[in-house]
């Protein structure tokens, strides 16, 4: 028996508490969601002091109180309505907004989910008033200019939405970030967070030069400062400050990364893929950079209208940002080399003595046959006697068999000889080689005490950087493959192969549809000849599918010049010779991102005197 299908529900309107309840659950997720749009409210009021008091973890009580320029008595019930707004007026407004809020929906989603008063006060009134969201009341009360919004029983009306709070304890560490968020942005206000009655946290004003420097220092601490570096960069249109914290500060996790536009705190992939790239062969496995990046430009190239949250944000170039990004912490990071930040005195920092720089040229340019036999007239110095080494153009070459057995042969009639003399002697940052520890390390001395070097590590790195700066003027060489390699492909995977082809080509990949739903990769990079073809097929295609070809294109030719510099680069237990870990050494003092191998990790260590004498308990 066929059943008789019931007539559609009627099309009606919404009542306007059930609308103003399914817009609290797009604005309001959590306390946190309250304290934020609650101080964006008061820092575009003017305030100069928030004051933000909680208890339970907000959940209870959610107070924000501040000194900005307040609300008249008449504007104050208006506020309480959706899309109600002093900010803007028009599409034009929209498209440059330059305040925390415009969307005129905060105050309206929050008194839908909590009971809600606003006090208020502005300099023309003789008292303040205090208006209640649930019955409309006005009435006087005392208090100074500003505004104070107290969120009391928040969810109490939406029991189910309560039941998915964390506990107090997380609910607070969330309302504590939000506030941080804040706080880093505008180091010109003091804030102040209370929780049950107990000061939490508090910020200062900082109205001096260094006020953002501060502000860092007091929000993120003093660590972040000393290991990070400061970053003003231009490009284009977008103006890029930031602190950029060295490889060495890197978190197992993405908590210390906080990236504003225009002054406001954002969530944006462009921002946060633009970062990594720039760490991307500095960092180990996982780790994270830590950073604060603050982006400064036209309102009318980001649009801040996405999310009713307001922390995503839409680049209208997002190829110009993403460059600035990259370029600007690219920059820093490249100087982040031996003597500078990785623990050495910034008296040790120059890269050469101030002395003699004539005579340092003079030996670099008699170094014109790297790597043969030393003629009699050349003394090499002995087992105990140290120097600073010399400067080479293709470090490589030292460590050719051929060429290092010949050194050890120096009578020998059948070879070339070459004239070099050794560096001036000075303070250089990773000082004179005095041994080769288990044909891995290379334990050198400088002013501050004991340098041990990672000999594959360090030269890794070395012919990582030589080989990106041969690449900038040449392509990359691909290999045949004897037998193609196929695999099953998704949509996704064969749209993306066509419309990617000439990338893939410059890539040195050759990839072209075979079936309806299969690949096959018939050449790839010749460095990459003995690896997996089809593994790196898929991964440069699903890179290419998320992200825009340009920055693939570069990432994945760094990832083949890093896999040709660790083949290229010597390898444990080949036995230096003094003026060999001297060389080394020296072209790490002028390698760019020297302090870290390709694959993030370590290339060299400082251990002081002091802690030297510490282990012996010298002093004690």
């Amino acid at each position: 028996m066929n059943s008789v299908p019931s007539a559609s529900p009627r099309i009606r309107e919404l009542p306007d508490e059930l609308i103003s309840q399914i817009a609290a659950g797009e604005v309001v997720e959590r306390p946190a969601s309250v304290v934020r749009e609650l101080v964006d409210n008061a820092l575009d009021a003017g305030a100069t002091q928030v004051v933000v008091r909680l208890a339970e973890g907000g959940v209870r009580l959610i107070s924000v109180e501040d000194n900005g320029g307040g609300m008249s008595p008449a504007e104050m019930p208006l506020a309480l309505k959706r899309h109600a707004t002093s900010k803007i007026s028009s599409l034009h407004d929209l498209e440059s907004v330059a305040t925390m809020g415009f969307r005129g929906e905060a105050l309206a989603a929050i008194a839908a989910v909590s009971e809600l008063t606003v006090m208020s006060r502005t300099a023309a009134q003789e008292h303040a008033m205090q208006l209640d969201a649930r019955s409309g009341e006005l009435k006087p009360v005392a208090r100074q200019i500003g505004t104070t919004v107290d969120v009391k029983e928040l969810f109490f009306s939406t029991p189910a939405r309560r039941k998915f709070l964390k506990t107090t304890a997380t609910e607070l560490a969330h309302c504590l970030e939000t506030l941080k968020r804040h706080a880093l942005a505008r180091p010109d206000v003091g804030f102040a967070l209370w929780h049950d009655g107990k000061a939490m946290a508090q910020w200062r004003a900082q109205l001096h030069d260094q006020g953002l420097e501060q502000r860092l220092a007091d929000v993120l601490g003093r660590d972040f400062i000393e290991q990070s570096l400061w970053i003003d960069h231009q490009h284009g249109h977008v103006r890029v400050r930031a602190r950029a914290g060295v490889p060495d500060a890197a978190r197992s996790r993405a908590d210390h990364q906080y990236a504003y536009v225009n002054g406001r705190y954002v969530r944006d992939k462009v921002l946060s893929h633009a970062a990594r790239s720039a760490y991307e062969d500095v960092l180990h496995g996982q780790r994270q950079p830590v950073y604060a990046l603050y982006l400064d430009m036209d309102p009318h190239g980001v649009d801040v209208n996405v999310h009713p949250t307001k922390i995503e944000v839409r680049f209208r170039n997002s190829r110009e940002v993403h460059q600035a990004v990259q370029h600007a912490l690219s920059s820093v990071l490249a100087v982040s080399r031996a003597g500078h930040v990785s623990g050495l005195s910034p008296a040790a920092e120059p890269l050469q003595p101030a002395s003699d720089s004539e005579d340092r040229r003079q030996a670099i340019a008699s170094l014109q046959h790297f790597g043969q036999a030393t003629p009699d007239h050349v003394q090499r110095p002995l087992p105990w006697q140290t120097s600073t080494g010399v400067a080479v153009k293709d470090l490589g070459q030292l460590w050719q068999s051929a060429k290092l057995q010949a050194q050890e042969q120096p009578h020998s009639a059948n070879v070339s000889s070459w004239s070099a003399s050794p560096l001036p002697s000075g303070e250089w940052p990773l000082g004179k080689a005095l041994a080769q520890l288990q044909g891995v390390y290379i334990l050198a001395e400088n002013t501050q005490g004991l340098v041990l070097v990672d000999m594959h590590a360090a030269h890794e790195r070395i012919v990582y950087e030589r080989l990106k700066t041969q690449l900038s003027e040449h392509a990359l060489q691909s290999q045949n493959l004897l037998i193609p390699a196929t695999f099953s492909a998704t949509a996704e995977e064969i749209a993306t192969c066509d419309s990617h082809a000439p990338v893939l080509s410059a890539l040195g990949l050759d990839i072209s549809l075979l079936g309806a739903q299969s690949l096959a990769v018939r050449s790839v990079p010749a460095s990459l000849a003995q690896g997996d073809a089809v593994a790196l097929a898929r991964s440069v295609l699903a890179e290419l599918a998320q992200h825009e070809a340009h920055q693939v294109l570069q990432r994945a030719r760094d990832d083949v010049l890093a896999a040709m510099a660790c083949h290229a680069a010597v390898r444990a237990n080949r036995q230096l010779s003094l003026e060999e870990m001297n060389a080394l050494l020296r072209q790490m003092e002028t390698t760019d991102r020297a302090d870290q191998c390709n694959h993030g990790r370590p290339t060299w260590r400082q251990i002081s005197m002091r802690e030297l004498d510490a282990l012996f308990l010298r002093g004690r």
